[in-house]
Formats: structure tokens, sequence, C-alpha cells
């Protein structure tokens, strides 16, 4: 058994087993652990306290969980966020792999929608390419660091612009998926118009061109 308050020095006091480095990024440090029999994900934060996105994560992720939406939040104090670890297929691994691909891309799109209402930007959804997992139907989408509040959320047209990348798009064509971009577009302008509860119809407009 490992003291997490032994290895990182903050207050507050949890037992993990098997702590591990996992990754590192520009912000944040990594790591894995058992927790209670489960696996969660630690992130160690790099920054100062000004420019902690770490800290800023886990106040956006406790909102999002009510709305079942990210990984679920376990612990935070000013500089470390734990949160039950998340595996599965990326989104752009699980497209080449699995044949129905509309049901996944609609409950994305449903979580963006659920965003854009709360007045949230993710920040990372024109190429959230590490940031969406699959896993048994389920989809889970992680780092909300640069999450903020916002009058002109862009949760849903970043992600559909996402689909019509090069690349995602390309995966999609195999699928029998192909959009009409100028469409696409002239149906996002509309939906951005105006962020209220009037623009759901505007949403459903979009889910019926992508998911049909």
């Amino acid at each position: 058994m490992v003291k997490l308050n032994n290895l990182f020095a903050f207050y507050g006091y949890m037992l993990l087993e098997k702590v591990r480095k996992f990754d590192e990024g520009h912000r944040a440090l990594i790591y894995t652990a058992l927790y209670k029999g489960y696996k969660v994900a630690i992130k160690k934060s790099k920054e100062t306290a000004a420019g902690n996105t770490v800290a800023n994560e886990a106040k956006w992720l406790k909102l999002l969980n009510k709305f079942k939406i990210g990984p679920r939040f376990v612990f935070s104090s000013d500089d470390i966020l734990i949160y039950k670890f998340v595996d599965g297929a990326l989104l752009p691994e699980f497209i080449s792999k699995v044949k129905n691909v509309k049901p996944v891309l609609k409950k994305v799109l449903d979580q963006c929608r659920v965003m854009d209402k709360l007045r949230v930007n993710k920040e990372e959804m024109t190429n959230p390419y590490k940031h969406i997992f699959v896993k048994g139907g389920k989809v889970t989408m992680i780092d909300f660091e640069r999450c903020k509040k916002t009058s002109k959320p862009k949760n849903v047209t970043q992600f559909c612009q996402y689909l019509t990348s090069g690349f995602l798009s390309g995966l999609l064509r195999k699928k029998g998926i192909e959009f009409d971009k100028e469409k696409m577009i002239l149906l996002l302008k509309n939906y951005k118009r105006k962020m209220s509860d009037e623009n759901y119809k505007r949403y459903k407009r979009i889910l019926k061109f992508i998911i049909g």
C-alpha cells in the first residue's frame, strides 16, 4: 500500500496500490493506481496555481459527471485530480473495426449537445483523436483541462467538423458514410446562430443528417 500524500505531498489522505507512471503531457504527469479495487488515473499538475489546468479539469468534471459525461471523478486537491481510469478503443480505432458506427456517433453528439446547453466548451473537439473512448457501446470523453464557460459553445459544431476532416471522413467513407460538406456547414451555421433551448430542432436536423 502507498500513501498518496507521501508521493505527492498534498492535503488529504488516500491509500492506493500499484502506483505506476503512465504518461507525461505538457501540463501534467499521469499515473495509474488501484483504489478500492478499481483502476484510477492520477493527474499531477506541473503548472503554477495561476495556470493550473488540472484544477480546472476537476471543477468541470464534477459538474459534467452529473450529466454522465467524462470519467468518474474520485478526488481532487489543488494540483491533483483522480478519476476512474478509462479504457477501450479510441474513436478512430472503433470506427475502423465496427460495422455500425452511427449509434456511437449519436452518443458523442448527444454529449456535445449537453455541454452546449450548459454553455461549456471543451475546446478539443475539432481534433479529439485521443479524447473519445468507446467500450461496449459506452462513450467516455477525457481531458477537460481547457474546458471553460462561454456564451457561444462549439462542441457540436467542432465535432461535426471533425467528422468531415480528411482522416476521419476517410474512415467513415469505408463504412459507406459520407457527408455533403456544404449542407453540413449550413446546418451548423443555423444551429450556432443562437444557443437556446429553441435550437433543439436545429440539433435534431444535424442528427438526422449524420445519423439518418
